[in-house]
């Protein structure tokens, strides 16, 4: 059992926890909690190690894993040193480093989201859980996104970067990628309604609760669409924005 803060791999899966710049730096990720785990595996993502906690992780979990990468990569450590490199409240009892995803993007795409300055980490979360279940085809970042890798990013899109690709780009990749498609904007004073639109093929822009879609993302839009709402409210957070749009979407190319 490991039961020091010193040993290189607790180092290394407590910096990728904690510091965006280790994980870009290390080109690597911890997923924390047993369904992330699981998820990555159902992915064929393998972890290159695990630590866990005998007396609160998935036996059965740990068992998967040590038939998959090898027992020896996968460590026991003291409840004290999961709870250590854990971020959550209460520790599921296991945290695996994988390599930073690689996605492949599609070369004509139909169905793209873009998030344009999304900070809240909940909110991305959401957006990315969602746009895997809506069936979109890749998910760009501009510049000025949290970290799509922050654990409360991960946890939030529950196995959606396994998923559907993810990808960060500037905006001049932005608007070379959906070039020929019609872009809309979520915008509370769009011009039509959010299902009075044809979404046979787009590029979707969902922008910053608190700032707004920024000047980039304006001068790429073909269309403002609105999410009609009661009661004078004036706004819904991005990832409810992004849901309530991408249904919509689906349920066209369903009919369709």
């Amino acid at each position: 059992m490991i039961t020091s803060p010193q040993n290189e791999k607790v180092k290394l899966a407590h910096a990728l926890q904690t510091q965006a710049k280790a994980r870009r730096r290390e080109r690597r990720i911890a997923l924390e909690g047993t369904r992330l785990v699981r998820d990555a595996l159902d992915r064929k993502r393998k972890p290159e190690f695990v630590l866990y906690d005998a007396a609160t992780a998935d036996a059965k979990l740990i068992n998967i894993l040590g038939r998959e990468i090898g027992e020896s990569k996968v460590l026991q450590v003291s409840p004290e040193l999961l709870q250590h490199v854990s971020v959550t409240e209460q520790p599921q009892g296991v945290v695996a480093v994988l390599p930073l995803p690689t996605p492949e993007l599609p070369r004509e795409p139909r169905r793209v989201l873009i998030l344009d300055g999304v900070r809240d980490p909940g909110n991305m979360g959401t957006a990315l859980r969602t746009a895997a279940a809506a069936g979109v085809q890749v998910v760009i970042l501009s510049p000025d996104c949290v970290d799509p890798y922050n654990p409360k990013v991960l946890r939030g899109g529950m196995g959606a970067h396994f998923r559907v690709p993810i990808v960060e780009a500037a905006w001049e990749e932005i608007v070379t990628y959906c070039e020929g498609l019609p872009v809309y904007l979520a915008d509370g004073k769009g011009d039509h309604d959010y299902d009075a639109v044809d979404w046979s093929r787009w590029a979707l822009v969902i922008g910053s609760e608190g700032h707004g879609a920024s000047e980039a993302a304006r001068a790429l839009t073909t269309q403002r669409i609105r999410i009609p709402m009661a009661a004078a409210t004036e706004s819904i957070n991005a990832g409810v924005a992004a849901g309530v749009i991408l249904f919509e979407a689906a349920r066209q190319r369903r009919r369709a």
